[in-house]
Order: structure tokens, then sequence, then C-alpha cells
């Protein structure tokens, strides 16, 4: 089996992707990816305090 990296799950719009989604695609993304950060905290690949702080990489140029 391999081995699943952030980077296999994790979306990463450019700004004109991003402009291009509705409020209901872009609140489902939020849901998405917090679910996915709450995940990999789970299994120890990213610590919680640093939650927020990929999520707000995530959401760089205005996302």
């Amino acid at each position: 089996m391999d081995v699943v990296t952030y980077e296999d799950v994790h979306v990463n719009f450019t700004k004109e992707e991003w402009a291009l989604l509705d409020p209901s695609q872009k609140s489902l993304y939020k849901d998405v990816m917090l679910e996915t950060y709450g995940n990999l905290t789970a299994i120890g690949y990213i610590e919680d305090h640093k939650i927020e702080e990929h999520f707000q990489k995530s959401r760089s140029h205005g996302r």
C-alpha cells in the first residue's frame, strides 16, 4: 500500500481559480480541509497547535 502525503490531499487553488468558486464551494473546501487537518493531527502528522498555521497557509491570496 502506498503512503498518502499531505500534498496528495491538499488542493492549492490559484487566485484565479479561487475567484471562480461560489461561496458554497469555498465553504465546502474549508470544511474538508479542517477535517483533513484534524485527521492529520490525530495520526501525528501535524501538531494540533499548527492547524491554524496550515489552514492560513492554504488560504493565502485572499482565500
